[in-house]
């Protein structure tokens, strides 16, 4: 059901801003190294004003990846300025002697999203939408859910 109320829902649902970004390290000694900082920035992240849930993900052969979602923009940011990550981000730059590539998107929520059951603000039941959310082309609701 749509809504713009997400206070039941878990941690990242009620986060209006995201972060991903991944680094590919130059190899295994390079992961190694990173632990010690790596650890430390992630303390801190979590006990962050505004900080509400990150995963990490893995691609072959030496890319680390993060999933980071916040309050909100300024929180997201403020991690970004915060000791540990400028360490970190300092030592992932330094040429290519660490890492040979990396990238960082911030994404940010739409105020109206869809919550259901346990999850849902303004009551439990779990239901199906009527409408489609509109494309950008389309004027209005989008088209009927059609049911078989």
């Amino acid at each position: 059901m749509r809504t713009t109320d997400f206070s039941q829902a878990p941690p990242q649902g009620r986060a209006t801003a995201m972060f991903v970004g991944a680094t590919r390290y130059r190899g295994p000694l390079s992961i190694i190294k990173l632990t010690l900082t790596w650890f430390r920035m992630v303390r801190d992240m979590e006990r962050m004003r505004g900080y509400r849930w990150h995963k990490i993900y893995w691609e072959f052969p030496y890319t680390l990846g993060t999933i980071a979602f916040f309050e909100d923009r300024d929180a997201l940011l403020r991690f970004a300025r915060s000791r540990h990550h400028r360490e970190l981000m300092r030592w992932v730059t330094d040429g290519t002697r660490n890492a040979t590539a990396g990238y960082i998107r911030l994404y940010n929520a739409e105020p109206e999203g869809y919550s259901n059951g346990a999850w849902r603000a303004e009551g439990g039941p779990m239901a199906h939408i009527e409408t489609f959310t509109p494309l950008s082309t389309e004027d209005g609701e989008g088209p009927r859910v059609v049911r078989p």
